[in-house]
């Protein structure tokens, strides 16, 4: 990791806008994401219990999708009806998948989902990942590729090689790199990994 250039992003995001996320224009533009509303979304509709009917996971999923501001509209629909056309026994593996990633183990749980959204040639890291960012925001991690690739390059973290097809040993090792980072800046730029995600994405684009 570049330090020097992460301290130098941080200077200049808080000169321009004093307070971090705090600040009335960061403020605004927190509130258009709608993530408070999110996380209550999701961590309502992933609660444990909801896991024993694979059905109302798998909805509540497509929910959390077609709300999120962070997944593109061409995505949105493209998860809603595949996901709606899973046979029960496809629901079930999703859905066990997604417990899995949320409550453990997370390793084989990314597998089970990943099996799943291939068949539909929908694995895309957006939808690896959107749900768990909003169920867990202070530590798990949404993976949009051009700010992911753009992050590994600008702030050097050379032990990262994105790779399109999503795969769990990068997601954890990005996750860890992006909480790793949270560290050494100021609290106000990282109310949730989204948002410290939106700090670096903003540093990149005043280069």
């Amino acid at each position: 990791m570049n330090l020097e250039r992460l301290k130098q992003a941080e200077a200049d995001f808080l000169a321009q806008y004093p307070g971090g996320f705090d600040h009335p224009e960061m403020a605004a533009l927190g509130r258009k994401h709608k993530m408070d509303k999110m996380v209550e979304l999701a961590q309502e509709g992933f609660a444990r219990d909801k896991f024993r009917s694979p059905a109302l996971i798998v909805e509540n999923m497509v929910k959390v999708v077609s709300r999120a501001s962070m997944v593109s509209v061409f995505e949105k629909p493209k998860f809603r009806d595949y996901a709606r056309a899973l046979t029960l026994d496809e629901m079930d593996v999703l859905s066990t998948g997604l417990k899995e990633i949320l409550y453990g183990p997370e390793d084989q749980g990314f597998e089970k989902m990943l099996a799943v959204l291939k068949e539909g040639s929908i694995a895309k890291w957006p939808l690896m990942t959107i749900c768990q960012t909003y169920f867990r925001p202070d530590v798990e991690v949404f993976v949009k590729p051009t700010t992911v690739k753009g992050v590994i390059e600008r702030f050097e973290l050379k032990h990262l090689q994105y790779k399109p097809t999503p795969s769990w040993a990068f997601y954890a090792g990005y996750r860890d790199a992006i909480n790793e980072m949270k560290r050494h800046v100021d609290p106000s730029l990282s109310p949730s990994n989204a948002a410290f995600s939106g700090f670096l994405m903003m540093a990149m684009e005043q280069v």
